[in-house]
């Protein structure tokens, strides 16, 4: 069975999900422990869903090797809604917050404990 385009947008509304184009995109970096792949004049396409968003990217690619001895830092990224959380939860602000969600590695609830014993 072969769905239209209009079908198609019809079937992915009912499920939730929204797709758009991300404007003016630059670069799109990708970092692993050892390269970097980067991404020049992208395509970006964001599709929001119930739960989460997903990112589509398109465009030439470049990979930088990292050489001995260099190494990327790999920052986590948490929820802004897990961070405020543990903000109101703890009584704290952000920077203990985002502290205490890497040392539990991004457990709201393990972050909390951790910053109300002490």
């Amino acid at each position: 069975m072969k769905m239209n385009d209009r079908q198609m947008k019809q079937a992915m509304k009912k499920m939730g999900i929204k797709q758009s184009t991300v404007p003016d995109a630059v670069e799109v970096i990708i970092k692993t422990r050892t390269s970097e792949i980067i991404i020049r004049d992208p395509e970006v396409v964001c599709v929001e869903m119930p739960g989460g968003k997903s990112y589509q990217i398109a465009g030439p690619e470049t990979v930088r090797t990292l050489g001995e001895g260099e190494s990327v830092d790999i920052e986590p990224v948490f929820d802004e809604s897990d961070i405020e959380i543990v903000m109101s939860q703890a009584g704290c602000d952000r920077a203990k917050a985002v502290e205490a969600l890497k040392e539990s590695g991004g457990a709201p609830a393990e972050a909390i404990m951790k910053l109300i014993a002490g």
